[in-house]
């Protein structure tokens, strides 16, 4: 595994961190086939994240990005090596990681401000009734659906179900979040508007965040590092990419730098020469 900077005068790319709030180390992970055998999916994975960092992870299916995330969630086991969060073992889904699925998700006899109330209620336990409300009306209009708040999940959007996943994801407050393919299911219109509203509330509220996408220029828009998966089986960190850009940022000056297709050049080169392998 190796690390790549693109720099130029108009950047100042900060190194990687040594040490990291996340810090996954010498991860393996398989499942016993039915003839006994060993099917390897990941395969020595090392990798430490900031405790504000903003990481996408990318790779063609099958190379174990989503089964990365779930193990980081504690919705899935390692089969050695460890994955640890501010120092603790992750074990088992906790409440300062939360995640975000592709699918909504949504309770669909909750309105949009109960589905968000249901997650602070079960976490927030010490909270008092009015803290509550407050939480979940900053919540809301923090994701701008203060107006759809009563709405019935059939009566919303694909976007503004999305835009209620995270919000309830957000409002009791994790340490880390985690999102697995969030904008693969929203036409491209609203993909581009939603990337932008969760860019804009992380500038803004600071924490780690790890984004599995098949999506290049979603990952160099969004992220600090992307890190590109080599294929399945066995799958591990081939390359960590610095995203060389300061927060906030514009799309439309992005993309009207060299830099940014130079980026998005090597990621797309990366990923053509582990499918040619493949097949």
């Amino acid at each position: 595994m190796k690390s790549t900077s693109f720099s130029t005068d108009a950047y100042d790319q900060a190194s990687p961190p040594t040490t990291g709030f996340l810090e996954i180390e010498n991860l393996f992970k398989s499942y016993t086939k039915p003839d006994g055998g060993e099917f390897v999916v990941l395969d020595n994975v090392n990798l430490t994240v900031a405790e504000d960092e903003y990481i996408s992870v990318i790779g063609h299916s099958g190379c174990g990005k989503s089964t990365l995330l779930k193990i980081v969630a504690g919705l899935e086991k390692a089969t050695s090596g460890s994955v640890r969060l501010d120092g603790k073992e992750i074990r088992k889904p906790g409440a300062e990681r939360m995640m975000v699925f592709q699918q909504y998700s949504l309770l669909p006899w909750l309105t949009v401000r109960e589905n968000i109330r249901l997650a602070v209620d079960e976490v927030l336990k010490d909270a008092n009734r009015a803290d509550k409300i407050s939480i979940v009306n900053e919540h809301l209009a923090m994701v701008n659906l203060t107006a759809a708040a009563d709405k019935y999940p059939d009566e919303i959007s694909g976007g503004m179900k999305q835009r209620v996943g995270i919000a309830r994801a957000l409002a009791i407050r994790p340490k880390m979040l985690l999102m697995d393919e969030p904008f693969g299911a929203l036409d491209a219109l609203t993909r581009g508007k939603l990337q932008r509203q969760v860019l804009d509330i992380w500038e803004n509220h600071r924490q780690a965040v790890m984004m599995v996408t098949h999506d290049v220029d979603e990952a160099i828009y969004m992220s600090d590092r992307i890190v590109m998966m080599t294929n399945g089986p066995a799958a591990n960190i081939g390359e960590i990419l610095e995203v060389p850009f300061p927060h906030p940022r514009d799309r439309a000056a992005m993309r009207n730098s060299k830099e940014y297709y130079d980026l998005r050049n090597y990621a797309l080169n990366f990923l053509d020469r582990y499918f040619a392998q493949d097949e």
